[in-house]
């Protein structure tokens, strides 16, 4: 079976039109392209026809990631690695190795040579203008910054001021829209039998010139049942979306005055019905010194409202500067959520409609 490692969507987009919003509907060509393993293919796209055209096949050094495109959509960014997901088996093959692409095909061709990576990298970015690419790493959790040259080659790592406390188990970072803050997503763990939870947390750093300093974390309750995964910023609003993985749920943040609001400004569920169970239910026991877990799901869509959050439950963490835009999932407008499944990623679209959000069973 081929899982979400193994074949990764990368940009569905405009690719080869770079005026043109990756989301919406248009005349002109639009690229996408997707991984297995190490080998990351170019597909045409005919949204007429609801088609995929397979072009050209490229082979990065390991498997495949992530990526992101230079702001230009001319270049495109790979991360790639030979360690297994998770906490699996370390490998020794890391790199980010970026891609030109041919405006008129979309194909990739190799530009420059790959740069060496620490450890696995599970995420990577780039700022606003593109000067930058932000690196997050999970087995040990980290955050580092490498500049891109002249050339639109991934270039030498940025000499940060201090330490960087990047949490437990990193899995997104991204800048915002104002380009002034950057934000590392950590996931945590959730608790078993015998290991308690890790907490989770959002760890916000000001941002200037591939430099972080001022770290703030926030993190509701301490991090405790906060697995967040991913974020994304709506493009006219100053809202901010975080999907929590480990509970199910949707975030919305306000983001005012420069500052991120570390109080949950909306909540929605992504399970029909959450505190029943009939959704998803997962039951961990242990039978002759043996886990088992149990999953059931319900396969169809169910469109729920977010809804406020007046009790405004986050404790203590100080709020961080930040900009505006933010995800699709407002008040007032509804959020379709597949009912039982885990949530894997959330983002937007530039006209700032319904936050979408990929789940795996």
């Amino acid at each position: 079976m081929i899982d979400r490692r193994t074949f990764m969507s990368l940009i569905a987009g405009a690719a080869a039109a770079p005026n043109v919003a990756w989301a919406q509907p248009i005349a002109g060509k639009v690229a996408l392209y997707a991984n297995v393993g190490a080998d990351l293919t170019n597909y045409d796209v005919d949204v007429a026809g609801a088609a995929l055209i397979k072009r050209a096949t490229v082979t990065l050094p390991a498997g495949v990631q992530y990526a992101w495109p230079h702001v230009s959509r001319r270049y495109l960014y790979v991360a790639s690695s030979s360690s297994a997901s998770g906490y699996g088996k370390a490998g020794t093959e890391h790199h980010v190795t970026a891609f030109h692409i041919d405006p008129a095909s979309g194909a990739l061709t190799p530009h420059g040579k790959p740069i060496p990576l620490p450890t696995r990298p599970i995420h990577i970015s780039t700022d606003i203008p593109s000067e930058f690419i932000l690196v997050a790493f999970n087995n040990p959790s980290a955050l580092r910054v490498y500049r891109i040259n002249k050339d639109f080659t991934p270039g030498e790592e940025v000499k940060q001021p201090g330490p960087i406390d990047a949490g437990i188990f990193a899995h997104q970072v991204r800048v915002t829209p104002d380009n002034r803050l950057a934000i590392l997503v950590t996931r945590g763990n959730e608790g078993t039998p015998a290991k308690a939870e890790d907490p989770g947390a959002l760890k916000v750093f000001d941002y200037k010139n591939g430099v972080l300093t001022n770290e703030v974390s926030i993190a509701p309750n301490g991090g405790k049942e906060f697995g967040p995964r991913h974020l994304d910023f709506h493009p006219t609003k100053p809202w901010m979306y975080v999907s929590i993985e480990t509970q199910n749920k949707m975030y919305t943040y306000r983001m005012d005055g420069g500052r991120i609001a570390p109080q949950i400004a909306f909540r929605a569920e992504t399970l029909a019905e959450p505190k029943t169970g009939h959704d998803r239910c997962r039951r961990q026991e242990s039978f002759q010194g043996r886990r088992k877990q149990h999953r059931g799901v319900l396969d169809q869509p169910v469109h729920r409202r977010a809804r406020a959050d007046p009790e405004h439950r986050n404790p203590r963490h100080t709020s961080a500067h930040v900009p505006h835009r933010s995800k699709r999932t407002h008040a007032g407008r509804p959020a379709q959520f597949a009912g039982g499944r885990e949530r894997r990623q959330c983002d937007t679209d530039r006209a700032g409609g319904p936050v979408r959000v990929p789940h795996r069973r």
